[in-house]
Formats: C-alpha cells, structure tokens, sequence
C-alpha cells in the first residue's frame, strides 16, 4: 500500500505539471494567434498604401510623377467599393507623399503631391526630414544600393538567401512590396523610383530617386490601433488585457496604450510582447514570401512573452542601437504565468490533500486490522481461558458425582464434605457464567440498571456476604476502613457490589503472599465544590508496571506478569468492573507500583435527594 500510495503521488504530481504545462502552451497558442492577426492587420494598412501607390514592379520606369499624383487622388476620394484593398481602406493613415529628386541638377529636390490642389509642388527639405534624406540621397546610385538603404553603413549581413538586384530582377511578375522601407523615427515608408522620362535602358545599375510616404500618428493612435485592439484583443465587457505599442530602443517611448499608465514602464511585467517588424534582415526572406512566426510544438512561456512577428519592409538603421516597435499584452485579471502558478498550485494543494485522506484511510483500515486481529487473539485467549476456568469445577463436580455414585460416601461427615465441595465449584462455575453473561449483555447494549440512593454500608455488606467463602477459601483476610456516617450515593446496587466484588477477587488473585486486602470508604472534596464517595480496594500483590495500567482495563486483556505466573483468569473482571462504575454516572481509578500492590478506587455521586440534617452531621463528622 505504501508502494502504490507513493506511485500514486509521483502519478499526480506528473499529471498536475502536464497539465499546467498544457495550459501555458494552450494560453501561449491563442495569445500568440490573436497578436499575429493583430500584426497581419496593422500590415495589412500599410501594405494597402504601397499597393494603391503602385511602385513597382519595374520601380517607376514608365511612370511620371503626375501617375503618382492621379493614384494618390484616386484612393483618397474613391468610395470603399472603388478602392483597392477593400478591407484596409484607411488612406487617412497617409500623412504627405513625397518625391525626393536625387539626380536632379544642380542639387537635390524635394516635391510635395499636394492633395488638396491636386498638383506636384517643390518645397524645402523639412526638418523631420534631416536624418532620412541625406541617407537616402547617399543610397541613390544605384537600385542595387538603394535596396539596401536600410543597413547601417559599414555592417555586414549574410545574404545567403539574399534578393535578386540586377536587372532580371526587374520583371512583371516581381513582389509590388519589394523594396518597401521603413523608418521608424518619422514615421514613414520609402521605395526606389526610378528616374522618370529615361529614355535609356534602366537596370539595377541605373540612379534612383525616391517616393516618401509619412503616417499620420494621430490616425494610427485614435483609430487604427484602437480598432484592432478592439478586435482581437476586445471581449463582452471591452478589453481582456491592456494593449500597448510602444518604441524601444535609445529614446523608448508610449505611442499607445488603451489603458493610461500601461506602457514603456510595464514591459517587463506584460504577459507578452512582440516586435512588430521582426529582427531578420529581409536578405534571409525569399521574394513574394514572409518569414513564418517561430513555432515550437511545447511553447513555453519563455517563448509567448517575447514573441517576434514576419518581418515586413526592413527597418532603416541610424546606430548601433536598434530600435523597435513592439506590441505589449496584460491581461485585466492578472499576470497569465501567476494565474498557471496558482492553479498549478492549487491542483497540487488539492492532490496532496486527498492523498493524506488516502493515506489516513490507509493508516485507519491498517490500525483497524491489526486491532481486529488482536482482538481476535484476546478473544481467542479468552475462550481458552473460560474453558479452562469452566472445566476445574467441572471436573470437581463430576469427580463428586462419580465418588457418590460408586458408594464412597460413608457417613454423615463425607456427605458434608461432598457437599461443600459440591457447592462452593458450583459457586465458581455460577460466578464465571455470570461474567460471561454480563459481558454479552453489555456488548450487545442490553443491560439495564436502576439508579437509586443507597447506603455505602448496605452495598459494603452485601460484597462482604457474598465473597465471604470466596475470601475463606483462599485465606484472605478482608480489613476494613470506612468513615462514619457516609451520605448515600447514586447507584444500582447490583453493578455497585459487581464493580467491587470484581476488585476483590481480582485482588484476592493477585495479593501475593501477603493475603490482607483493605476495604475503604471516604467522603471526597472534589476542585469544584461537589462531593463523592470513594470505595478502595487495596492489595499488597504483583502490582502493575505503568507500561500496562492503560490496558488493563480492556476486554481480555492480561499482564505478561499475570500470565508468567501463571494465574488464572479471563481478562474480563476489569473491563466489567469499569464498565459499571461509569454506567452508574461514577469512575475507576488505579494506583499502582511494581512488587507493591495496586489500590482500585470506585468513584460514585452522591445521592441528589440527601436530607440537609445528614448534610450537617456527615459534616460535623467530618470536621469533629
């Protein structure tokens, strides 16, 4: 039982970590699923604006800047069945577009396709601009080198699967989002054009000029990011979890959050957090394709809090420091990986709880048996003892019988001897029925008694009367030490003098050599101010080592003493005579001492009904 209980335990403790570990990755899957929709929508808004501008895929080579100016006329009045895609119609989320001529002579030009006049304006390099177009400008020589702007100069990157630059490169059948860059600091999206009205052959060795397109935060903040959040993130009663886009990197920042306070400070805290634009150089991306979201079969958390989404247009650098946009997750309610924690430790709390009840019914049904069986053995011991307890007198009776039949009695004298030996076997064999008896009525609940006031003088006499032969036959001397005038007690005056008649054969059986055994009675002060009467039986016998005075009072149970010196007995006279010391609302108490002797001492309620003159003089008695 302990082998299987352990196994059981090892079993439940697998269990309950397969279990969280199958909540963390069914949690990690759905998190990660809702943030990837969340990421192909947001791509899904500005890959619209790339298509509905139309660069590529020959970039530019037979368009004009006015194409470009119609294109951006025609999406932004268009209505939604008119316009191309259908489902990310936001041509708000366009701040300005520009053209930055970087083969234009004698320097550079920057023109502005004014929506509002519908006409291409020249227009001074703007501030926010300072960074972005010198960088363009160094990158222009060639489409080649242009599709490479994003990399920070002088860094080297494996380009194992790197796109095609030369000329075959430039087909029909090329990716209309080829190309695309990002910059993260203004933000806006950038594309190689080439240069308009070339009569001459272009291949990727031709110059380039550019096509700038900015984002309007304000649209990207107060719709877009809202209505995604809303939609993958959104339950019954509004958001799940906080949502925040944030940049990280040299200057970190809060570009949204639908929560105030939730943001660049709580990253560490969120229960996932993904880069937008992924960390893989496009190099690594074959044309037409994204790169997958990494999988794993066994998610762990590890894995769903730093999640790294397809990379889309490469990310310009400035610094060594990379800057991102990411997207941050807390759920309402609390951590995800504290809620697994608790219900993993909870599940373990509850297993281990109904392990110990197992292990308790175990250690019960274990404790039981081996009382059952040692019970069986006391029982068993019993019957042997009560035959051989029956069969001396029996054998004396037949003896007699057998003696008178076969005419051996011969006189007067004989006959009185015959009977007195008829009689007093008789008497035992009476006495030991009469226990067998009052033991079975008291295991099936069958005995009754009366309680009534008696006299301690009455039951004392009646014990005396009744053990009188018991005590000449084994030449005991009974003393007696009883105060005067003792109040009646509450009693059945049969289980009284059976409780007594108990001790005194018990000690008339042990006493030793020494056969004197003292009979007391005392008037009792009890630490709450009632008073009893106690009744002692005191021997000067074996006595009972302490090891063993909490059994002695148990059905069949005998000292090993007892039993080495080979006394007779049956084991019950205690446990009978305790049980009628308690069914008469009293006690039994012992003292005992090893080679000393043993003082029994029967505890029992005065009588409620004691006239107030007896009160007074058992109390003048007691004081005088």
């Amino acid at each position: 039982m302990v082998v299987l209980l352990a196994t059981v335990a090892f079993l439940q403790y697998r269990w309950t970590n397969e279990a969280s570990r199958a909540d963390e990755m069914r949690i990690g899957a759905e998190l990660e699923s809702s943030m990837m929709k969340w990421h192909s929508d947001l791509y899904g808004e500005f890959s619209a604006i790339c298509t509905a501008i139309q660069v590529g895929p020959d970039s530019g080579a037979r368009d004009t800047w006015n194409d470009y100016l119609e294109r951006y006329v025609e999406w932004n009045y268009a209505l939604p069945h008119e316009s191309l895609p259908y489902i990310y119609r936001n041509p708000d989320l366009v701040g300005e577009i520009y053209i930055w001529e970087t083969n234009q002579q004698p320097k550079p030009r920057l023109l502005w396709l004014n929506l509002t006049t519908r006409k291409i304006e020249p227009i001074a390099p703007l501030p926010k601009f300072s960074t972005l177009l010198p960088r363009l400008q160094a990158d222009s020589a060639s489409l080649s080198v242009a599709l490479r702007a994003w990399k920070l100069p002088g860094a080297s990157y494996d380009t194992e699967s790197g796109a095609d630059t030369s000329s075959s490169a430039i087909d029909p059948g090329s990716n209309t989002l080829t190309g695309w860059q990002f910059d993260e600091d203004i933000p806006a999206i950038v594309h190689p054009i080439f240069h308009h009205g070339a009569e001459r052959p272009l291949s990727s060795s031709s110059p380039v000029d550019w096509i700038i397109i900015t984002l309007d935060m304000n649209i990207l903040q107060k719709r877009v990011l809202p209505e995604l959040s809303t939609r993958y993130f959104g339950g019954l009663n509004g958001l799940d979890y906080r949502v925040a886009m944030v940049r990280t990197g040299a200057s970190p920042r809060t570009m949204y959050s639908s929560d105030p306070g939730f943001g660049v400070g709580q990253l560490n805290a969120a229960d996932s957090t993904m880069n937008i634009f992924g960390f893989s150089p496009p190099e690594r991306i074959p044309r037409g394709a994204l790169r997958p979201a990494p999988y794993s079969p066994s998610l762990r958390s590890a894995d769903w809090r730093n999640l790294t989404a397809p990379a889309w247009f490469p990310v310009i650098q400035y610094g060594p420091i990379t800057d991102s946009w990411s997207l941050a997750l807390q759920h309402r309610a609390g951590p995800w990986q504290s809620a697994i924690s608790r219900v993993r430790r909870n599940n373990l709390a509850v297993s281990a709880l109904v392990l110990l009840l197992l292990g308790l019914s175990i250690a019960v049904l274990t404790f039981a048996g081996y009382r059952a069986q040692s019970f069986a053995k006391l029982q068993m011991d019993f019957v042997a003892s009560v035959s051989h307890e029956l069969r001396t007198p029996l054998t004396a009776l037949f003896s007699a019988g057998e003696n008178i039949k076969d005419g051996v009695i011969r006189g007067r004298t004989d006959l009185t001897e015959y009977g007195s030996i008829v009689t007093s076997q008789s008497r035992k064999l009476m006495h030991h029925v009469d226990r067998i008896l009052l033991f079975a009525s008291i295991r099936s609940g069958k005995d009754h008694y009366t309680m009534r006031p008696l006299e301690v003088s009455q039951i004392l006499n009646t014990v005396r009367r009744n053990l009188c032969t018991l005590l000449a036959e084994e030449s005991c001397i009974l003393e007696e030490a009883v105060e005067p005038d003792l109040p009646c007690v509450l009693g059945d005056m049969f289980a009284a003098c059976g409780c007594l008649e108990n001790l005194i054969t018990n000690a008339a059986k042990y006493g030793g050599l020494d056969r004197r055994i003292l009979l007391s009675a005392t008037l009792h002060n009890l630490e709450d101010g009632n008073r009893e009467v106690t009744i002692s039986v005191e021997d000067h016998g074996l006595g009972i080592p302490g090891s063993e005075l909490k059994h002695i009072f148990e059905p069949f149970y005998r000292t090993p003493e007892a039993t080495a010196a080979q006394i007779p007995g049956t084991g019950l006279g205690l446990s009978l005579a305790k049980h009628l010391a308690e069914a008469m609302g009293g006690s039994l108490s012992v003292v005992s001492q090893p080679g000393a002797g043993s003082i029994f001492t029967l505890h029992m309620q005065l009588a409620p009904d004691q006239h107030p003159q007896h009160l007074t003089q058992t109390s003048e008695a007691l004081t005088g």
